[in-house]
């Protein structure tokens, strides 16, 4: 049968049979040796009264520390004496009053078996110095043995002729793991120390067991929220297994299992996706060196060797801390922003000094030479990872490459959390913003194009408490609130980089999508099915599928519908429109680029339209650029990186001169886009409501065999009528067109 009575949390009240609640006047320890015992001295009257000899005390800001109490026949009675550092712990001076109470630590649940401190010089010191943590941790086990430690506690101490600070950061009892919180234990002789050392202070230990070699962190946990970083939690794991595991234990492990640790780290991805952010605050959690940073070309210099002495300076503190100090060095951390512009592949840049290769060469030399530094770790970050010379990206040099791609859904959620959070804080964000539905209306959103929404919705909120015809007019800061509606007209301003090109896409298709009958609506389904594929299946990555038919017939336009009603994230066309005047090469770099980009989405479409002008096909000659369609051929083939999926749509009006080119034949599906036959015109005209019903079969009977491009533009010249009226009238219902105006209309176009 079960206590009925539950067993009392140890270390917050007396289990004996008295109960000592006194209020004691603080005073300073009546000798200068008795500050280094951490004991607090009591008359001996009262002391007495704490048959344990141990004495909760409890301080007015709310601080409470467990001392051992010996009676001191110096003190008078209502006094309880306690060191500088004591006082500093409770936030109270010489003369301020304190609760005290009896306290009995247990013996069972109170056990500390481990035991952090974080050792300081307890006055400065300008040189570092060396510790032999299993000696250290005899002597505070000689001097402190059972007694009570709670977290944050100062001690004051004593060895080997210097002082030190200790602050307690950890406390683990017994039964309990350390991701479980504990206030304070009582130290045995069978507790483990774990010291850890103020990065200022220069000192180092040495023969600690059972922990870190150093304290490489400055906080204990990763809080990506705090560090201003979202949606990177993966890549943050990998960055630390692969990065930073190795440097975490202590050189000898290490050194036994016969590795040495990571020395490079490449973050590469798109622009705005968080690579220097992640670096800068990489720095930040280090306890290692403050961060060199560098941005790619301010390394180089116009005398000669001097680009080349450059690198070597940015190496030298490491050489002289690791030639001094060896394994006991500090951790050097070098970034490089934007790599590429200095460590472009040798032999690929035709300046004639070969600067380019004398840096990559002495960065190689450092990193990976002869007398290689293990002390050091670069971060370099770019966003043309095939520019880097691939001899810097082998093991020993950048070997952890980590692509910082665009956030998912709920990354996006964390990082529009981050850039709300203080407006939320101090009640300026409106209760009425739905950040997991903002996160889902901005698919390819970057990082910094998510900031950027959340600073034009805040300019709109701003904004209306400015009256423009009176600037001088007081600010109502208190009702400043950023609406749903903000971040809604933000999203209209705010466009992604790597997002659907929506606005390009309606310019294909101005006059919408209208019905032409039952062939262009089964070509539409058999294209909804390929998106579906593309959506839910992991065998086909990669589809490809080439609408031809005569000019005019709407395959563009079906393209382009097919790419808005997708809801893909990344949607581009490849026009050669936008191409005029590039050479063969540049026309190639740009068609590899949007391909590039839609490799960074998940899912992704891009439109070719009119491929035999993007190969710049004559029939004079004929002529035709091989480098465009060799291009085109390597990456109508090229699957997409894993977990990305893609479907190209191209649109031709020379199927036959494409056949012969051999690029039929890449597609997936072709799918013929037809003229509109008398049953399609039907459809359309009854649809469009421009002709009186006596006048619309008179219209069809006069169009046999037409394009949907030419048949809308027959319909706007008559509807403008005799006298030129906007067609807006017709269109409206407002008035039909003369049957005679259109026949006018139709013999001039055919």
């Amino acid at each position: 049968m079960a206590s009925a009575f539950r067993r009392p949390m140890p270390g917050f009240r007396d289990t004996g049979a008295t109960s000592t609640d006194l209020s004691l006047i603080v005073g300073n320890t009546p000798d200068a040796s008795l500050a280094f015992t951490n004991y607090a001295y009591i008359s001996a009257r009262q002391a007495s009264l704490f048959q344990h000899g141990y004495a909760l005390v409890s301080s007015p800001s709310g601080a409470s520390v467990v001392f051992n109490v010996e009676s001191h026949q110096a003190l008078e009675e209502g006094v309880l004496a306690l060191n500088l550092i004591q006082r500093k712990f409770l936030k109270v001076s010489q003369r301020d009053q304190v609760k005290v109470s009896s306290f009995r630590p247990f013996d069972a649940g109170f056990k500390l078996v481990v035991l952090t401190f974080e050792v300081d010089f307890a006055r400065a010191r300008g040189k570092a110095e060396e510790m032999d943590a299993i000696a250290f941790g005899k002597h505070l086990l000689k001097m402190f043995n059972n007694q009570v430690f709670t977290v944050g506690q100062l001690v004051l101490v004593e060895y080997m002729g210097t002082h030190y600070t200790l602050t307690v950061t950890q406390t683990v009892l017994d039964g309990q793991t350390e991701s479980e919180s504990a206030t304070r234990g009582i130290l045995l002789k069978t507790t483990t120390f774990l010291f850890e050392s103020v990065p200022t202070t220069g000192i180092k230990f040495i023969n600690q067991r059972g922990g870190a070699s150093s304290n490489l962190f400055k906080q204990k946990d990763f809080n990506f929220q705090k560090l201003g970083i979202g949606g990177l939690d993966l890549e943050f794991q990998d960055i630390f297994r692969r990065a930073f595991a190795s440097r975490v234990f202590p050189a000898h492990v290490i050194r036994k299992l016969g590795i040495n640790p990571v020395k490079g780290l490449l973050l590469w991805g798109p622009p705005g996706t968080g690579k220097t952010l992640i670096a800068r605050q990489i720095g930040k959690m280090l306890n290692g060196r403050e961060p060199k940073v560098v941005n790619g070309p301010e390394v180089l210099s116009k005398f000669v060797g001097e680009t080349e002495k450059n690198i070597r300076d940015l190496f030298a503190d490491a050489e002289s801390d690791q030639k001094t100090r060896g394994d006991q060095s500090d951790l050097h951390i070098i970034i490089f922003d934007e790599i590429d512009a200095i460590c472009k592949s040798r032999g690929s840049t035709r300046d004639g000094t070969g600067v380019h290769d004398s840096i990559v060469n002495q960065l190689l030399t450092k990193i990976d030479g002869v007398e290689a530094l293990n002390n050091i770790l670069l971060i370099g970050m770019t966003n043309r990872k095939d520019l880097l010379d691939e001899a810097l990206l082998r093991p020993g040099r950048f070997e952890v490459q980590i692509e910082i791609g665009l956030p998912d859904e709920k990354g996006r959620v964390q990082i529009l959390q981050i850039h709300s959070s203080k407006m939320k804080e101090n009640s300026f964000l409106a209760p009425d913003v739905n950040l997991e539905e903002l996160a889902a209306r901005t698919k390819n959103f970057s990082g910094a194009e998510l900031e950027g929404l959340v600073k034009s919705a805040v300019s709109f909120a701003l904004n209306r408490q400015i009256s423009l015809d009176d600037l001088s007019k007081p600010l109502d800061e208190d009702n400043i609130k950023v609406t749903m509606d903000d971040f809604l007209h933000a999203l209209d301003e705010v466009k992604p980089a790597f997002g659907a090109a929506i606005n390009s896409l309606e310019m294909c298709r101005l006059n919408g999508m209208l019905d032409c009958g039952e062939r262009h609506k089964h070509i539409q389904e058999s294209l909804m099915t390929l998106v579906e594929q593309v959506k839910g299946s992991d065998r086909n990555p990669l589809l490809t599928c080439l609408l031809e038919g005569p000019r005019g017939s709407g395959k563009t336009a079906m393209a382009a519908t097919i790419g808005i009603d997708s809801e893909f994230p990344f949607v581009k066309i490849v026009s050669a429109e936008n191409m005029v005047g590039y050479s063969e090469s540049s026309k190639c770099a740009m068609i590899t680029k949007v391909f590039e980009d839609a490799y960074k989405s998940p899912l992704s479409i891009i439109i070719l339209d009119e491929i035999e002008r993007l190969l710049e096909y004559v029939n004079i000659g004929p002529r035709f650029s091989n480098l465009v369609l060799q291009t085109l051929l390597v990456l109508l083939k090229r699957l997409p990186p894993k977990g990305r999926r893609l479907l190209v749509i191209g649109t031709t009006a020379a199927a036959d001169v494409l056949n012969e080119m051999g690029m039929i034949d890449v597609f997936n599906k072709s799918l013929h886009v037809p003229e509109l036959k008398s049953e399609d015109i039907r459809r359309v005209l009854a649809y469009l409501n421009v002709f009186s019903s006596s006048d619309l079969e008179t219209a069809i009977t006069a169009l046999h065999q037409l394009s949907i491009k030419k048949l809308l533009m027959v319909v706007d010249m008559a509807a403008q009528g005799e006298f030129k009226e906007h067609a807006d009238v017709v269109y409206s219902g407002q008035k039909k067109i003369d049957i005679t105006i259109f026949y006018d209309c139709l013999s001039d176009l055919t």
